[in-house]
């Protein structure tokens, strides 16, 4: 089988390439800006505004499956649009699609949302993403929505390295403790997608920890599972900060977890690993 992930450069889309590959299926990855570090993958550049380039990407792969793990932030040509054009594309070299969406698509209103939740967008991105879903499934509804949470894992992400950062006092800001998500270890996510991908699974599925923490409780797991001084973290409140967004989401992921041989840990068990070395997410 040959697999392409869009994004493939960044943290998610890294271990995709890694796993896809280490199966011995043969891989194709996309970037916006630079190739990943990876051999495992052959590169592509790919805009999805450009649907030119997009044909012609898909059309030199010939891909059975796509697994779009890309951002574009709050861009909505690249962020709503351009997912909905990338299914297209798939329904027309007949192509698996699975798209890795969000927990910004839900307010935070009523804190748990399972997969029958509708979507209740209340920044541009969290709007953008839930566009994004609803324009998939219309245009492909075999396809795979699966939201996330904040993804951790091997001291790449973004999270692990402000926490390195606050803890040597290097960088300035704070980690709320009243911002909550169930946050998932990116090994765990990339081989659930992968499941999902070789499933028949279609629709919306959530993929996240069981574990709901403040992004403060998560920095104190990090630092003492990296040697760090967690006393040095500094506190404060998403609530006063003027920062827009929803302050509690907890992605309930029973459902999919049942119809998944792969476990999402919770982040008290998996930050319990290895010390590691955090580095910048690869963004």
């Amino acid at each position: 089988m040959t697999g392409l992930i869009i994004g493939g450069s960044g943290f998610l889309g890294t271990e995709l390439i890694r796993q896809a590959s280490a199966t011995g299926h043969r891989t194709a990855a996309t970037y916006t800006t630079k190739p990943g570090d990876t051999h495992q993958a052959a590169w592509y550049h790919l805009d999805l505004r450009d649907a030119e380039l997009l044909d012609a990407v898909m059309a030199e792969v010939s891909p059975r499956l796509v697994i779009n793990a890309s951002s574009g932030k709050a861009d909505w040509a690249v962020t709503a649009e351009g997912p909905v054009r990338l299914a297209m594309a798939a329904a027309k070299y007949g192509s698996r699609l699975v798209h890795v969406s969000s927990d910004a698509v839900f307010s935070g209103a009523r804190v748990h949302y399972d997969e029958s939740c509708p979507p209740d967008p209340v920044t541009p991105y969290g709007a953008a993403k839930a566009a994004a879903e609803t324009g998939i499934l219309a245009v492909s509804p075999e396809a795979v929505v699966a939201r996330t949470s904040l993804i951790i894992g091997g001291g790449r992400s973004a999270h692990e390295h402000a926490v390195h950062e606050l803890a040597a006092g290097v960088r300035e800001g704070v980690l709320f403790t009243d911002d909550i998500r169930c946050p998932v270890h990116v090994a765990d996510l990339a081989a659930a997608l992968l499941e999902l991908a070789s499933s028949d699974a279609s629709g919306i599925h959530h993929l996240a920890g069981p574990d709901a923490l403040s992004r403060h409780e998560l920095g104190i797991l990090i630092a003492r599972r990296d040697g760090l001084d967690a006393s040095r973290l500094p506190e404060g409140l998403r609530a006063t900060s003027g920062l827009p967004g929803a302050l509690d989401v907890r992605l309930d992921s029973q459902a999919t977890q049942r119809e998944l041989s792969t476990t999402l840990r919770g982040a008290r068990q998996f930050c319990m690993a290895t010390r590691v070395t955090a580095r910048p997410a690869d963004l």
